[in-house]
């Protein structure tokens, strides 16, 4: 037979547990906040955007939509286009808008460019003539984008057909050395 000080006794420890367990959770995230300055021990990716947690329908754009978004009217958001997707990169604006220095992306889809580093020449959709190397970086670029912790997907854009008569874009003689 249960006593009442047996049903006090498991509720006291009960209460005593989660008094314990927030302040362990208190401890770690102000832990976090004076030894990294941020709330998530310096963690900065997808999960900590906001954004990536409102819903929101996705956006279908055009290519003559998509490029008011180049960052040239400071009314307007920014936005840049890789194999498709579209992302909404306003938080770099100082990288993406008008006179910065990767302001060639925004308001297309400049997916080649990505790749072979032709600035002028390849900033296109066109990934046909591609290497599969080439191919895998244009998706490292599509996740880098996925999992930033300010830019966000919004939608995609929706290219015209290319003609079937359309050469491939010739090789780039003055592209821009990647990184190692």
């Amino acid at each position: 037979m249960k006593t009442t000080t047996d049903t006090s006794k498991k509720s006291s420890l009960l209460g005593q547990g989660l008094i314990g367990l927030t302040w362990c959770i208190l401890f770690f995230f102000l832990g976090s906040y004076l030894i990294t300055e941020t709330w998530t021990w310096g963690y900065r990716g997808k999960w900590t955007n906001m954004n990536t947690y409102i819903p929101r329908k996705e956006r279908i754009f055009t290519d003559a939509e998509l490029s008011l978004y180049d960052g040239s009217d400071p009314s307007l958001p920014i936005y840049l286009a890789i194999d498709g997707d579209v992302y909404d990169v306003s938080e770099g604006a100082g990288w993406y808008g008008k006179g910065g220095s990767y302001s060639h992306f925004s308001g297309k889809d400049a997916a080649r460019a990505y790749v072979t580093g032709c600035f002028q020449d390849h900033l296109t959709h066109d990934l046909r003539g591609l290497t599969t190397d080439q191919l895998k970086g244009i998706d490292h670029w599509k996740k880098f984008y996925e999992k930033h912790h300010t830019y966000y997907k919004i939608g995609r854009v929706i290219h015209d057909p290319l003609p079937e008569d359309a050469p491939i874009p010739p090789p780039c003689k003055q592209a821009t050395g990647q990184k190692p």
